[in-house]
């Protein structure tokens, strides 16, 4: 008879199971996973074990659980774990484990690309004569609430974190939305460090509030280069101007 493992570690003995099994294709977005039952028996491990392991899973936003009865009950695998990776990077952020360079470095990378292909794409339909939903719109929606007067500069900076996340979920792009969004916080935090240290803080607000209307017309107008050369501009521009580069 198979013993149980070690009680340390028989956790990950259920996810290293379940990850194998994703990989292979045996398990797929939309599945069941086996009864908790099932899962101690055929892996010797404790039914707190494999309860700890769904926690794990569903934490990190690979699985959803219900109870009771039906379909829709048990741990179901998810077809986009877009949360999970974004709690983790909160997690990172909060325990201070990025530094702002990094972070700013990895800004440009993401929402260069994001501001190309979103570009590219509206230029695309609009040269072959297909509808194209308005993937702005959302962006445009928190352009409009940033230019509320009264704001202070936590509040219009939250807004700025929340307009660029807008721009990587319009792209379409699940795990740069994820990895924006998980960034967030630490975009607000630092931009927010930054506002201290200017001291023309409304004439700033005006330049911002510019800077971001020209790269959605950039983008809507279908031009790629202008789009990636705008949110490059923007971004570094700020950190300037803000002193939180290093440079």
């Amino acid at each position: 008879m198979r013993g149980e493992a070690a009680p340390a570690r028989a956790w990950r003995v259920v996810l290293e199971k379940i990850e194998t099994d994703l990989l292979e294709g045996a398990l797929r977005p939309g599945d069941h996973l086996p009864p908790e039952r099932e899962l101690a028996a055929s892996l010797g491990v404790g039914r707190s074990s494999v309860r700890e392991a769904l926690r794990v899973l569903d934490v990190l936003g690979l699985i959803r659980t219900a109870t009771g009865s039906g379909p829709t009950s048990g741990a179901i695998v998810i077809a986009t774990p877009q949360g999970g990776m974004s709690a983790l990077l909160r997690l990172q952020v909060a325990a201070q484990g990025f530094e702002i360079d990094d972070v700013v470095r990895t800004r440009r990378i993401l929402e260069t690309a994001v501001a190309g292909d979103l570009a590219a794409r509206i230029g695309a339909a609009r040269r072959t004569g297909e509808r194209e939903d308005d993937a702005l719109a959302e962006a445009r929606a928190v352009l409009q609430a940033m230019d509320a007067t009264g704001l202070t500069p936590a509040e219009f900076l939250a807004l700025d974190a929340q307009f660029h996340l807008a721009l990587a979920e319009a792209s379409g792009n699940t795990v740069v939305a994820a990895m924006m969004a998980g960034l967030r916080t630490a975009i607000e935090s630092y931009v927010l460090a930054g506002a201290a240290r200017v001291p023309d803080w409304n004439d700033t607000v005006t330049g911002l509030r510019a800077q971001h209307r020209q790269i959605v017309d950039a983008i809507a107008v279908g031009d790629p280069e202008l789009a990636v050369r705008l949110v490059d501009d923007h971004i570094t521009g700020y950190h300037a101007h803000a002193g939180l580069t290093r440079d």
